[in-house]
């Protein structure tokens, strides 16, 4: 009786954590779509990035009522209670970095009203997404796998992130300093790539949710 309770119990533990990988991968998928239409101007693709934000909030409220009853019904100890404690917060992150795509679709949108053309190609925008992607996946795989190794390259991918944003800001300054014709988008691309940095905080988190389920320490690498 005991082994058959304790298989059901895993067994709802792996469909927690398969809903978790969901809504990353739908996460990633939203920060790749929010800054490619930015950068190709396009006003449906922002339109559906917004839109479709519906479906996070969905599942966020789904893993959260999983949790409570993984927790009411079955009373997890140790580390079986961590990898819950872990999923609550794990989702709240996955689902900031979803507003966040928002508001990248809702800059874009804002810059198209004006009907002007990007001021400078997009270069360190568009990578700073496809690193924030890749960091989101490594994160969620780092949590599933129990894999501290994978989380803490996470946190150096972050380091990336922050140097991009750094380089985008100082870039953004000089042509508006140039060019104060540029200074209404200019901000608006800085506000972009903040949004990014953002997003690469709310996976360097998960990453330490990551570690702390394995651990029972909470590690901070956001330094």
């Amino acid at each position: 009786m005991a082994a058959t309770t304790r298989q059901g119990f895993q067994n709802s533990l792996d469909d927690l954590q398969q809903n978790i990988l969901r809504m990353g991968s739908i996460v990633e998928q939203t920060i790749a779509k929010s800054v490619e239409c930015l950068a190709k101007q396009d006003a449906k693709m922002a339109s559906e990035v917004i839109e479709g934000d519906v479906v996070v909030d969905d599942l966020e409220l789904l893993i959260e009522n999983q949790c409570l009853k993984l927790i009411a019904t079955q009373q997890p100890m140790a580390k079986d209670l961590r990898k819950i404690a872990a999923g609550f917060k794990i989702i709240t992150d996955l689902e900031r970095m979803a507003d966040y795509s928002v508001d990248i679709a809702r800059t874009a949108q804002r810059i198209l009203a004006t009907g002007q053309p990007l001021i400078k190609p997009l270069i360190d925008i568009p990578r700073m997404a496809e690193l924030a992607q890749v960091m989101v996946k490594q994160s969620l795989d780092a949590y599933v796998r129990e894999d501290t190794e994978l989380a803490y390259s996470v946190a150096r991918a972050d380091d990336q992130i922050d140097s991009l944003h750094n380089q985008v800001f100082r870039e953004l300054l000089i042509l508006m300093m140039e060019n104060p014709k540029t200074i209404n988008q200019a901000t608006h691309l800085l506000f972009v790539s903040r949004y990014l940095e953002r997003i690469a905080d709310h996976a360097t988190n998960i990453a330490e949710d990551a570690i702390y389920l394995v651990t029972g320490e909470r590690k901070e690498l956001n330094d």
